[in-house]
């Protein structure tokens, strides 16, 4: 290790020691619902990343499998003890609550909500539209159906009340749209781009949540929102359009996919020029990939990669720090036996995406995180 990197390293080792040291105690309180401070309920770690996140008032959140609650001792209580939001990682997405038409199961997606109010944490509801993981009998690739417009129109109305309402109250953050533009800028020409005969489906998917539940904040989320370029330019213009036709939207959700082998983006200057346009931000779907060897997914094949990875997670949550209007910080799960990258990113390889490894092991990006928010901690947000 270099002199510059070792007394970096013991500097902010001995800022998060005083950082901890000035908690009462081992342990402090959950956060309360749109808290973010300490208050009574349950206890935690004084230095785990919800504890250090609710001394800068920054949720710090993580997707959820739903099926590892209860089943998996030590992810459960990693679950609960470090994070104050949580974000269905599938269960709330249409193919798994109506798989059959008409039939809804919310038993997974109930049970998440149910452990993320013993635990004290907010709900981030993900997502009401999406052209992936659709019902079979609705789409089965998100740009052809059998259905005629009317019938789409009809069904998304019909799903949007539906899901809203069954967790009215019980959602802090709805991903109502996903990913409705592709990387060139230009609408994905979907089912429902095609039964509305544009983008005014996006308005449409808007109000109608908040018709279903009027307190819940609405996000409009997508991947490649960091760089400057013709997708984030394209969703700030829908952002201002939609602004300017009074459609309550009150966030952007910048998912926050990153990968080593590409340069890092100006997220900060993204951040602030969604903000300024009167609109919550939130880091929704954090990870930091790299390439990795093919008989191990998540072992990085250039050693010095975790460096970078590190660099990747501090420069991201500091851009969200950085900016009073970020109201969240979420990967994208945290155990990277869970993560979905080595499944979707193999030719070349890609892996070692989260912040614990595969035997739920907290790696250096968790300390790089803990470290940041320890010092971040009585900082005022601009």
């Amino acid at each position: 290790m270099s002199r510059p990197r070792l007394l970096a390293s013991i500097a902010g080792a001995l800022a998060l020691l005083a950082g901890q040291l000035a908690f009462a105690g081992s342990a402090t309180a959950v956060p309360g619902p749109g808290a973010g401070h300490p208050a009574a309920g349950t206890a935690y770690p004084a230095d785990s990343l919800r504890a250090l996140g609710a001394r800068t008032g920054l949720r710090i959140g993580t997707a959820i499998n739903a099926d590892e609650l209860g089943a998996n001792e030590e992810y459960t209580q990693i679950a609960a003890e470090q994070f104050s939001s949580v974000t269905a990682e599938n269960a709330m997405k249409w193919a798994e609550v109506e798989a059959v038409r008409g039939v809804y199961t919310w038993e997974k997606a109930d049970q998440l909500v149910a452990f993320a109010k013993k635990n004290r944490q907010l709900v981030r509801g993900h997502t009401l539209l999406w052209h992936n993981q659709l019902p079979a009998w609705l789409s089965s690739d998100g740009y052809t159906t059998t259905l005629s417009d009317a019938e789409v129109k009809a069904a998304l109305k019909k799903h949007i009340f539906a899901q809203v309402r069954h967790f009215k109250g019980d959602i802090w953050q709805w991903d109502v749209v996903n990913e409705a533009f592709d990387d060139n800028g230009e609408p994905r020409q979907t089912i429902w781009y095609k039964a509305w005969g544009g983008t005014g489906y996006i308005a449409d998917a808007f109000r109608w949540a908040h018709q279903a539940d009027p307190k819940a904040l609405l996000f409009y989320n997508d991947y490649n929102l960091e760089f400057t370029g013709p997708k984030s330019n394209a969703v700030y213009e829908l952002v201002k359009s939609l602004k300017a036709q009074r459609v309550p939207i009150h966030g952007v959700g910048f998912q926050g996919h990153l990968s080593t082998q590409y340069g890092y983006p100006d997220l900060q200057n993204n951040l602030e020029r969604f903000a300024a346009l009167g609109q919550k931000v939130a880091l929704t779907e954090v990870d930091v990939r790299t390439f990795t060897k093919p008989e191990a997914v998540n072992e990085p094949v250039n050693p010095l990669a975790s460096y970078a990875q590190e660099s990747y997670w501090s420069r991201t949550l500091k851009a969200c720090l950085a900016v009073r209007a970020c109201i969240s910080f979420t990967p994208w799960g945290f155990g990277d036996s869970y993560s979905w990258v080595p499944g979707w990113f193999d030719d070349p390889q890609e892996g070692a995406a989260l912040i614990y490894d595969e035997q739920l092991n907290p790696k250096g990006q968790y300390y790089v995180l803990q470290q940041d928010l320890a010092l971040a901690a009585g900082a005022p947000r601009r």
